[in-house]
């Protein structure tokens, strides 16, 4: 498949769960409320940051296995992917081992939940704990199916669990009721059923018999030495965007979090354009950077350009229509409390879609020690500069801080960048 059907096919799996979010967010937080909305955005912001227990395997997979196949090598594929599953599955139960340790504090005392939530909140995150391995296994499977190309299944299970995501929740409502357990149960028993349409998906891809390889402690150590970086950055990344809201609910209360994570959650939906053309990007780069670097340089150089106009003209948008979109989305109330965080949040929006293209560059190189220094490096900034933000500004602080971050990220790949190619 072609770069640009590749990157439209990543652009429909992402962005049409969005059409039926916009429908059912509001929907939801007239029902239920915006504190046990915030609640449930901070259940799938936890699910998808305990993803981190995949330890970068996921996308270590599709750079090896990538790289095999355009060297024609693939007798090694079988085992490579045998041995990262199997890893990916054992991280998994541990990591949701962790999450079901920390239900009762996250959901009795450290997310400030109101009395009348927190059993229902620890309830839920029990739950959820369940998650864990389903997502962690499915990151490997997606990382194979990447490694061939195939970004039309890929994307057509995306789809299927975007709106599982989005139309769960209020389908739980009307049939059983405000119970955020029951919401988050349909979550997880979704993305059950979509692991195992990557699994049978994946099976079909790989050599025959490929199951009854062994799993090797080499190639697991072989998948660390790029997955280990991967996942410093796969830690500190999403702490960095998800990072906000929590400390929103420690300071200012779980109802403040809705403010702040409604209009993040939409606009930052805005990055499944870049991340629809990076996700293209990187086996083409990760199979041309050193084979044929002229080609993986025009790649990149117009991948750039084509983001950096694009966000421009959408970031632009977002802001000057900030406060009628919400109004007629929410309500008045809503939108006089947020439009100034959505003009704020649209700046960094552009910078950090625009970022995504050196990241995938960098990565695609073999280069993710590079990346996961510099989100240590940024996460070390970052996490004062919110506080004090938050502490001076409010909401609007933790914009700001957000914004600042991001914009320190593209300068300093922009700079990484330039290394890969010369």
């Amino acid at each position: 498949m072609s770069l640009r059907r590749n990157s439209m096919w990543n652009l429909a799996g992402t962005g049409l769960p969005l059409i039926l979010g916009v429908v059912t967010i509001p929907y939801l937080i007239k029902h239920i409320g915006v504190e046990a909305f915030g609640i449930l955005t901070l259940i799938w912001s936890l699910i998808g940051y305990f993803s981190l227990f995949d330890f970068g395997l996921g996308r270590a997979l599709t750079q090896r296995v990538a790289a095999s196949l355009v060297s024609e090598n693939t007798c090694n594929v079988p085992h490579v992917v045998k041995s990262g599953l199997v890893f990916m599955a054992y991280t998994g139960i541990a990591g949701g081992i962790l999450l079901a340790l920390l239900a009762y504090p996250l959901g009795s005392d450290w997310l400030n939940v109101s009395h009348p939530l927190q059993t229902t909140t620890i309830g839920s995150l029990f739950v959820a704990a369940l998650g864990i391995p389903l997502a962690t296994v499915t990151s490997g499977l997606r990382g194979v199916l990447e490694a061939y190309e195939d970004f039309k299944t890929v994307n057509l299970l995306r789809i299927v669990l975007g709106i599982a995501n989005f139309g769960l929740p209020a389908l739980s409502f009307v049939l059983l009721g405000p119970s955020l357990v029951y919401m988050v149960s349909m979550l997880i028993a979704a993305r059950l059923v979509v692991l195992l349409a990557y699994g049978l998906l994946a099976h079909r891809r790989m050599p025959e018999g490929w199951l009854k390889s062994a799993a090797q402690t080499n190639d697991v150590k072989d998948l660390l030495s790029f997955g280990v970086w991967m996942t410093v950055s796969n830690i500190i990344s999403p702490l960095m965007v998800t990072a906000d809201r929590f400390v929103i609910a420690a300071v200012l209360g779980a109802s403040a979090v809705a403010y702040y994570t409604v209009p993040f959650e939409m606009l930052v939906r805005v990055l499944v354009i870049p991340s629809a053309l990076t996700s293209a990007l990187f086996p083409k780069l990760a199979s041309t950077i050193k084979s044929n670097p002229a080609i993986a340089r025009m790649l990149y150089r117009r991948s750039m350009k084509l983001m950096s106009l694009t966000l421009l003209a959408i970031s632009l948008a977002m802001c000057l229509a900030s406060y009628w979109g919400l109004a007629l989305w929410l309500n008045a109330d809503f939108a006089s409390r947020s439009w100034l965080i959505v003009c704020i949040l649209s700046v960094g929006i552009l910078f950090n879609g625009i970022a995504l293209v050196p990241f995938s560059a960098i990565q695609a190189a073999g280069d993710a020690k590079t990346t996961a220094h510099l989100h240590v490096f940024e996460f070390i900034i970052y996490v004062p500069v919110l506080l004090v933000a938050l502490d001076v500004f409010g909401l609007v602080g933790a914009g700001l801080a957000w914004v600042f971050r991001v914009g320190l990220d593209l300068v300093l790949l922009l700079w990484q960048a330039k290394k890969v190619f010369g």
